[in-house]
This record gives structure tokens, C-alpha cells and sequence, in this order.
């Protein structure tokens, strides 16, 4: 594989904010100074101006379209990340019992929990903390909380690289997932959910935007004393337009919605992103350097995590991919080793050429 000149772009595996279709990013580039005939940018326009109500809808509807989201689900676009949703999802869901079940599969379930914990009752159904997250903990119904306001789940883990294949069963109690690493790149059945989010920046669009899909029957429950920000209400009746959302973010929201559009929806990204995985899992699995710690049958579509063993011989292959236009690859500070996340606009050949430069650095180094 030759090495890339410094004008191309590169093949970026970074786990968040992440690389985005090409052909989205050209589009908006087209329309950056002239959206459209207005004469002014998207970053420009007023958010309440016919233009932006335009796009906006659009988004939503497109969104509704690829994930078979029903009408009796909202769709809010929404700012301050995953994380302010640690702290939304218990503000507006403990109405009865305050108490709330969570299976702890990474970091970021254990800090939604956290957060959790500051306003009712956590149980901790079922965690693999004590073997660093590298599988997806086997959950007793037993253990269950019967009269829980809601069950949390992290659907993908980007640190550990894990995800769940099958969901709990948590019968008339609300189910409640993140999945800002792997939304549209697998199908779901929303019904299954009560309340689902995501941040954007990994399989949708630039950091800034937060989607929140709401069974509308869990939506008006806050506390009459929460803030107006924190209240799911107050943007569903205001259309996600309480206050100006974070506007340029939703338009390339909406760009990748229609990008995968095109691409045949979600199952054909599905598709896509099995054989992506399926190349460099085999490609690791094969090797007698790298290995990946997570249990085959909990392994990420999104996030591939690796390891030599060495630190230092991580360190070099992380330098030398960088040289050969593959950035981006280092694990996260808290476990190390390398993480490949190969959300839905790594195309094939990125992957491709992370395994052929795997290969040439076995052979030199292993």
C-alpha cells in the first residue's frame, strides 16, 4: 500500500467525532455560502425563517422513514450531548417509583447510572466491570425490578467494543437505550423502546445535535419545578424549536439521512457494515500479533477494538498507520491498544487498507 500525500483525505477511525460520506460533505460544501437559491448559508438563517422549518421537517420525516419510527413516538433534536441525557431520562421518566434497572456493559452506562443515582433508586441488574467490559453481561430476570420506572441499556460500547445482540425483556417497563455508536447501522424495532438516544457525531452528522425518540406516552411526567430545557415537553410541543437548536448540525443531519436513502436504508448499511466487520475481525483473528479481547459473540459492528500486547508495539503501529493515511487508530486513554470504528461512511476499502497495512506490519514486526 503506498502512503497518501498530505492533500487526500484519509481513512479516519476515530471513534467520535467521526468520519462522514464524502459525497455529504461535497453537497454542503456546494451549498455552504448559498443554500439553495437563499443566498445565505444554512449557518446563516434565521431557525423560525421557511427555509430552516423546511429542513428540519424533512429531516425528521426522513429519520421516521429509515427507522420505522411510528407516529406515536416524538422526535426531538436536541443539544448538550449524551451525557445531558444521563440526567433527562430520570428527570422526566421517575414518575412512580423513582427506581430505574441498569445493565453496566462500559463506561458510559456506568456514568448514566451515576447520574441516575443523584435522583431515585439504581438497581444494577447485571455488569461486566470485574473482566473490563470485554462482554456483554448475562442479565436474571429474577433480578429485575417489577416496579421500575424504566430500564437502561447502552446498545454499543465504543470504548470496549461490545454490543448487545438480543435485548432484555423488560415486559410493561419503559426501555431505554443510547445508542448514539450504532444508530443506522443495523436494524431495530423501535417499539421495543420507550425512549432511545443518540449524539450525533459518530454515525450522523457533526457534534452539537442530540436525537431523542420519546413514546409519547412517557413525555409530561417532570416535576412541575424542572427547567423548561430539561423537560422533554417543552421541545416536543415546541417542535425541537424551544430555542434555536443547533441548526447547521441537523442540516447535515438531514444530508446523511438522504445519503443513506440512497444507499438502500438501513438494512443495506447493515449489509455493509457486516462484511466490514467480518474482514477485520477474520483479519485479526487470523493473525498470530493482534488479537481482540471482546467475546466473539458480544463484537461491535462500529467499534473494533485490537491489541498486540505490547505497549510500545501498539504505539508504533498507531505511528506508522498514521503514515500511511489510517488516523485515528489508538484506543481510548483508559484501556489503550487501537480501536478501528467503522461507522457507516468507512467505506469498505478504509477497511480493506487497514488490513493490508496490518499484514505488512505483522511481517516486520511479529
Amino acid at each position: 500500500m503506498s502512503e497518501i500525500s498530505t492533500s487526500e483525505r484519509v481513512y479516519n477511525f476515530s471513534a467520535g467525532p467521526s468520519t462522514l460520506p464524502l459525497p455529504v460533505l461535497e453537497k454542503a460544501a456546494k451549498e455552504m455560502t448559498n443554500y439553495r437559491g437563499s443566498g445565505m448559508s444554512v449557518m446563516e438563517m434565521s431557525h423560525r425563517s421557511k427555509e430552516f422549518a423546511r429542513i428540519i421537517e424533512l429531516a425528521e420525516q426522513d429519520l421516521r422513514d429509515l427507522m420505522k419510527i411510528p407516529d406515536s413516538y416524538k422526535v426531538l433534536f436536541l443539544q448538550g450531548g449524551a451525557y445531558l441525557q444521563f440526567s433527562m431520562v430520570p428527570i422526566n421518566l421517575f414518575r412512580n417509583s423513582k427506581k430505574a434497572d441498569y445493565i453496566i456493559t462500559g463506561s458510559w452506562a456506568k456514568k448514566a447510572a451515576q447520574e441516575a443515582a443523584k435522583l431515585g433508586q439504581v438497581n444494577i441488574v447485571a455488569s461486566s466491570e470485574p473482566d473490563t467490559f470485554t462482554y456483554i453481561p448475562e442479565w436474571k430476570k429474577e433480578d429485575f425490578t417489577a416496579d421500575a420506572d424504566y430500564f437502561y441499556i447502552t446498545y454499543n460500547n465504543t470504548i470496549y467494543g461490545t454490543r448487545y445482540t438480543s435485548l432484555p425483556d423488560v415486559g410493561d417497563v419503559p426501555l431505554v437505550a443510547d445508542l448514539s455508536s450504532m444508530i443506522l447501522s443495523e436494524e431495530l424495532d423501535i417499539t421495543k423502546f420507550g425512549l432511545v438516544f443518540a449524539g450525533a457525531q459518530k454515525n450522523i452528522g457533526p457534534a452539537g445535535l442530540t436525537i431523542v425518540i420519546i413514546r409519547e406516552d412517557l413525555i409530561g411526567h417532570a416535576p412541575s419545578d424542572t427547567p423548561s430545557m430539561l423537560n422533554y415537553k417543552t421541545h416536543a410541543d415546541a417542535g425541537s424549536l424551544f430555542n434555536t437548536p443547533p441548526c447547521y448540525s441537523i442540516y447535515m443531519a438531514g444530508l446523511t439521512f438522504q445519503w443513506i436513502k440512497e444507499q438502500g436504508g438501513v438494512a443495506a448499511m447493515q449489509k455493509k457494515n457486516e462484511e466490514k466487520a467480518a474482514l477485520l475481525y477474520n483479519a485479526i483473528d487470523e493473525s498470530s500479533l493482534f488479537r481482540c479481547p471482546v467475546a466473539k459473540k458480544d463484537r461491535s459492528l462500529m467499534n473494533v477494538v485490537f491489541v498486540t500486547g505490547d505497549k510500545a508495539l501498539d504505539k508504533k503501529f498507531i505511528a506508522e498507520a498514521k503514515e500511511h493515511g489510517l488516523v485515528n487508530l489508538g484506543g481510548h486513554r483508559s484501556v489503550g491498544g487501537m480501536r478501528a470504528s467503522i461507522y457507516n461512511a468507512m467505506p469498505y476499502e478504509g477497511v480493506e487498507a487497514l488490513v493490508d497495512f496490518m499484514k505488512k506490519f505483522e511481517k516486520q514486526n511479529g
